[in-house]
């Protein structure tokens, strides 16, 4: 995407160089402030999104054999779909919202991500019917609950609005599954901390960006305020939460992006065989860390149970209600009620030609964090079997077996 032009507001403070959001505005000058004003359904946030099309009359059967998702059914303003790209490991390479305004499928997926998923995209085509583009030109601005028919109204009434999306997180799409077996009890059920999580945006040309924010009477909020409430929800990103070895399991994504029935797409057995066969290794949980010491970690920091690490954190953000949050992905066995820290790093410079000359991380702190659980350690789904495919079949014969012995 090009840079937003909300960083031209008068108040508007941008991120550091090479932030995943740095082509957005970071927040207004009050992040906590705007934390609440977006939570309320009184903002509006600038998303740090690139965006291609796909127009022709193959283009949803087509996406629906390239992803996890099925788009056979998208028509204009029904607030669209999510859908994952995988590699032939299951690893995930995209995460794409999809909306459909009849005539061309929009696909937004993270800032810089745009150019290599048309590349991808643009090779898959062979003789269908389908053209692919790049569009710089088109912006996603972001808001929560009625303030996304609010700016929807606001671009409509311009004349400018080319898609509207609601993001479906947490809920259970239909093919969908969530990893939450074993998190909650009969006497008290599991509740997933997005419950209230109502986030959506809408698409709008460059040059009718700050008509629409403007028209739309909501306050600007940047995307820190955003980031904030996205892990308050457990809602895994692409640019934060997925690494190199990924599976949709781990990150409680069978919820919104995975049709479990809908035919075979790249990634498909490693779907079906986690889901039915094992269990993902990793999963994703929020840690609510000890604000105390005004420190806190960086994405990458490692989480420790005692001595021993058993993962890494992806996120960090401060709550304007509860303070201090991250995401983490863990080692799916690690116990819900162990006590964890995750460490606090700074780096120490050297001279020149000393070792690790370019400077290396050092654990300077610890800092005490609690769980709050999305996916269960048990790791199964609510569609997963009762027992492993066969396992009744290898009882009867060992028994067999030994029978004949």
């Amino acid at each position: 995407m090009r840079r937003s032009p909300l960083l031209d507001l008068d108040a508007a403070q941008a991120g550091p160089d090479g932030d995943l959001d740095a082509p957005v505005p970071a927040h207004y000058g009050s992040p906590l402030r705007e934390q609440a004003l977006l939570a309320e359904g009184a903002a509006v946030t600038a998303l740090a999104r690139d965006v291609v099309t796909v127009t022709g009359p193959d283009r949803l059967t087509w996406l629906t054999t390239l992803g996890s998702q099925d788009l056979r059914s998208l028509a204009p303003d029904d607030g669209g779909a999510e859908t994952l790209l995988l590699d032939a490991q299951g690893r995930i390479t995209h995460a794409l919202a999809a909306l459909d305004d009849g005539q061309t499928l929009w696909l937004v997926t993270e800032t810089g991500r745009g150019p290599m998923l048309a590349g991808f995209l643009d090779s898959m085509r062979f003789m269908l019917r389908v053209e692919v583009a790049m569009r710089d030109d088109v912006h996603a601005l972001g808001a929560m609950g009625r303030a996304v028919d609010v700016l929807a109204g606001a671009a409509r009434e311009g004349g400018c609005l080319l898609g509207r999306w609601r993001d479906p997180w947490p809920g259970v799409v239909d093919g969908g599954t969530a990893y939450d077996v074993g998190l909650g009890s009969p006497e008290h059920p599991f509740r997933h901390p997005g419950e209230g999580y109502a986030a959506g945006f809408v698409l709008v040309g460059e040059e009718q960006v700050r008509a629409v924010v403007t028209d739309s009477g909501l306050r600007p909020a940047g995307s820190l305020a955003w980031e904030a409430l996205r892990v308050e929800a457990g809602r895994p990103r692409w640019g934060r939460e997925v690494d190199e070895r990924a599976i949709p399991h781990e990150l409680d994504w069978l919820r919104t992006a995975v049709h479990l029935t809908k035919g075979c797409y790249p990634g498909q057995e490693t779907i079906a065989r986690t889901l039915n066969l094992g269990r993902p290794p990793r999963r994703l949980t929020t840690l609510q860390l000890d604000g105390l010491s005004g420190e806190a970690p960086l994405p990458g920091a490692v989480v420790r149970m005692g001595e021993r690490p058993v993962g890494t954190v992806t996120s960090v953000v401060r709550h304007h209600d509860v303070g201090p949050m991250a995401l983490a992905l863990l080692r799916r066995a690690t116990p819900l009620t162990q006590p964890l820290t995750v460490d606090i790093t700074d780096v120490t410079d050297v001279t020149e030609g000393e070792e690790g000359a370019d400077g290396d991380a050092q654990v300077v702190a610890r800092v005490d964090a609690l769980q709050e659980p999305l996916v269960s350690p048990e790791g199964k789904a609510g569609a997963s079997p009762a027992e492993r495919p066969g396992a009744g079949l290898r009882t009867s014969l060992l028994h067999r077996g030994g029978r004949e012995r």
